[in-house]
């Protein structure tokens, strides 16, 4: 096994005890990428130079017995909306083709005061506003799309080009595309990351989070850069650790809803029954499984887009007003649509939001973690526009991949993708969990016994 094929966790226990090197890793790494980057164009750019030299300073450093803990000396990939000091942020755009961010981010600070190393940063759809990330392929094959809008980041976990990345999820950006390439995908409760030095889409929906090969690693990646930062309005303090979720393949007293409605309508058959394997496998770790009804499903759609159109034209007004043509086409409509949401729409969205959260918070009294696919089918085709059901309906790509994912966006509850399978074409297939604010202890839990007890976490894109 090479280094780049190593989980963050493996890796890290591998430099703690000082048969892996950073500078080994990062090397690794770096060859991958050079390997993979002419097929799949994961990143916007890759910081080769400064990565080797900052794997050598922490080899230094934890020679000398300043070890700062599991992230020291790991290679990581940003996606490119997330700020890095003296790293172009171009958000794939024309618009910011030019920018160079004088700070850190916050969490591009809190990584590196971990020890992570940079690597590079990686492809989005333009400004995070799409679930394609057009020029980006998927490792699995390269005819089908990489997923968004964190499309870069889970290819290049994927591909091994990176050990761990972080995305940005509006409605479903990180647990798409970790879904589509076969790895975890963690959107945290709204608020516990903060989102300081990352470009808006939609500043009630946007969240910042990890995307890992194991959800022992996404546990890692959380502890990092989980926390209270006042330079964010929305920002919270949670009072569950995220640590020490352990081995334990028990998971007895835990209650998992299956839902009636909604979110196993018009999935995929291969998908369904990977899914539902896959629950049952956790209901034999101990879980007892609840039908549930899902509440004010209707709504929920209406209500993400209710928000998140208006509020990323707001984001983007000045751009829009001055270099409207730089946008690409399908980002620029979108932009220019909201702007044309009565206040009075927006206003409803508000209070329709306020009722859906209401309900589900209910719900979260009879459950404690809902399980569901993450999405409807697997990796569509580069350029296909919509998808046909076995009734002869017909989804746009764009609502079947956001209609499973964006309820955990409107309501704010944390969210992780676990791979699952994978369907007839050798395409990964991912399980969705959600559980209620603050939660993720519970997330991490099952989804760390699902993969401790099948075996099924770290496999790059081509191995299984």
């Amino acid at each position: 096994m090479q280094p780049y094929e190593l989980t963050l966790a493996d890796a890290a226990e591998a430099i703690a005890a000082k048969d892996l090197s950073p500078a080994e890793l990062t090397d690794s790494v770096l060859r991958r990428c050079e390997e993979t980057e002419g097929a799949l164009n994961a990143y916007v750019t890759v910081t080769a130079e400064t990565a080797r030299s900052a794997a050598a300073q922490a080899e230094r450093d934890i020679r000398a017995g300043r070890y700062r803990g599991p992230l020291h000396g790991i290679p990581f990939a940003l996606k490119d909306v997330i700020d890095a000091s003296g790293v172009p942020t171009t958000a794939s755009s024309r618009v910011w083709a030019d920018r160079l961010p004088a700070r850190d981010s916050a969490v591009a600070a809190r990584l590196t005061a971990a020890g992570a190393v940079l690597v590079g940063k990686t492809h989005t759809h333009e400004f995070a506003y799409g679930l394609v990330t057009p020029q980006t392929a998927n490792p699995w094959h390269a005819d089908r799309i990489a997923g968004g809008s964190s499309g870069g980041s889970a290819v290049a976990v994927a591909a091994g080009s990176a050990t761990f990345s972080l995305g940005t999820d509006t409605a479903g950006s990180i647990r798409v595309p970790a879904a589509l390439n076969g790895v975890v995908g963690l959107k945290p409760t709204y608020g516990l990351v903060s989102r300081h030095g990352t470009a808006p889409l939609s500043w009630s929906l946007d969240h910042v989070g990890p995307i890992t090969r194991s959800v022992r690693d996404a546990a890692l990646v959380l502890d990092a850069i989980a926390g209270r930062d006042p330079r964010d309005p929305a920002s919270i303090t949670s009072p569950n650790p995220h640590r020490g979720c352990g081995r334990s393949t028990d998971l007895r007293g835990l209650r998992v809803g299956i839902p009636r409605n909604h979110f196993f309508e018009h999935v995929a058959p291969e998908v369904e029954e990977a899914v539902r394997a896959a629950v049952g496998r956790i209901a034999e770790l101990g879980a007892t499984l609840v039908d549930v009804e899902v509440p004010l499903t209707e709504y929920l759609l209406p209500t993400l887009w209710g928000h998140m159109s208006p509020e990323a034209a707001s984001a983007h007004e000045h751009h829009l007003l001055h270099h409207a043509d730089l946008f690409g086409e399908d980002v620029r409509v979108l932009l220019e649509a909201g702007r044309l949401i009565p206040a009075g729409d927006y206003l409803r969205a508000q209070r329709s939001r306020t009722l859906i959260r209401r309900a589900w918070r209910e719900m979260f009294e009879t459950v404690d973690v809902l399980a569901t696919p993450t999405v409807a089918c697997t990796a569509t085709g580069r350029g296909q526009p919509a998808v046909r059901w076995g009734d002869g309906s017909t989804e746009t790509v764009t609502d079947m991949y956001v209609r499973l994912t964006a309820p955990a966006n409107v309501t704010g509850l944390p969210a992780l993708s676990v791979p699952v399978g994978f369907d007839g074409s050798g395409l990964p297939i991912g399980l969705q969990l959600i559980a209620d604010q603050l939660a993720e202890p519970d997330l991490l839990r099952i989804g760390i016994a699902y993969e401790t007890a099948h075996d099924s976490s770290g496999h790059l894109a081509g191995t299984r």
